[in-house]
């Protein structure tokens, strides 16, 4: 494991290579794991990154069977990058300051049979931690937290992804808790705390009319307080994104926004056999009654408030 950068702790300048048998590998030949039980920082000002064009601080690529554990801390410091020069915050280059990205702090990529239990991680750049292109993996007991008011600090990304479990997890940042994006399928969230944020949302996908999918993915027995949104889904008009099986269960909470369901699918390919079952999601203001958006978007609702009458059979 060779880790890259300036910090108090285990990460340094020039990147320093680390035995990690020393973080509590089994080293057997067959299982690929790691306790962080320290903390690991990143550097407090870009000008001490090795470039200021990165878009990975930390990052596992093509590592089958890899266990992170442990209760240690990971440090973004990314105030530095929050509030340096102007955020253009479309899609494409969402996170992008004065031309140059900003980096995910924790990201795993083409990791099958992954598993991250017990992290703390705190004030990442941009989004906490992106799962890409991973095939199973089970993200468990993580507390996630950055200021509400930090840009693009989404807690978990999922992208290209099958057979995700995120269960247990107390997520609170200046974005998306949980963001659910294009090829992905079979994603089971339960047991999350999230809020600050914008809720757990499936988008945005379909830009600039692109093909893309999401299915399978179920959100359970899970909570929102003071989020942005609560049940989101957003496509672009116009693209051919297909969105199908989605269910939130045993959800409930309170939203800042009126809008507290968003369902807004394309106009040319619907949503289908989206199910609300147990839904309440409450204003943050007793003045402000909540109510549910819906564009093209099919299925049904049980024992929901708001009431989704905008959905369609």
């Amino acid at each position: 494991m060779a880790l890259s950068g300036s910090s108090t702790d285990f990460i340094s300048k020039p990147a320093t290579p680390s035995n990690v048998m020393t973080f509590g590998a089994v080293g057997n030949g067959v299982t690929d794991d790691s306790n962080i039980l320290g903390n690991i920082v990143a550097p407090q000002k870009k000008s001490e990154w090795k470039s200021s064009n990165v878009d990975t601080w930390i990052a596992f690529e093509r590592i089958n069977g890899l266990i992170v554990n442990g209760h240690g801390k990971i440090d973004g410091r990314g105030q530095a990058w929050w509030t340096e020069g102007n955020l253009n915050t479309s899609f494409e280059s969402k996170g992008t300051i004065v031309g140059s990205p900003r980096p995910t702090a924790l990201h795993f990529f083409q990791c099958n049979n992954l598993q991250v239990d017990g992290l703390n991680h705190i004030n990442s750049q941009r989004n906490h931690i992106s799962i890409t292109n991973c095939n199973g993996a089970t993200i468990s007991n993580l507390h996630i937290s950055a200021p509400e008011t930090s840009p693009n600090t989404d807690g978990i990304d999922i992208s290209g992804s099958t057979n995700i479990q995120i269960l247990h997890c107390n997520i609170g940042t200046g974005d998306d808790c949980i963001a659910i994006i294009g090829g992905s399928s079979f994603i089971n969230i339960s047991n999350i705390a999230c809020g600050p944020g914008h809720g757990i949302s499936i988008g945005s996908l379909g830009e600039n009319g692109k093909s893309d999918q999401v299915e399978e993915v179920h959100v359970k027995d899970s909570s929102f307080t003071a989020t942005k949104n609560g049940v989101r889904i957003k496509t672009w008009q116009s693209s051919a994104v297909k969105i199908s099986d989605v269910s939130y269960t045993r959800v409930q909470g309170t939203s800042i926004n009126a809008a507290a369901i968003t369902l807004n699918c394309s106009h040319t390919v619907p949503c289908t056999n989206i199910i609300l079952d147990h839904v309440n999601i409450t204003s943050t203001d007793p003045k402000q009654p909540t109510h549910a958006d819906c564009i093209n978007a099919h299925g049904s609702s049980i024992a929901t408030f708001p009431p989704v009458g905008c959905l369609l059979k």
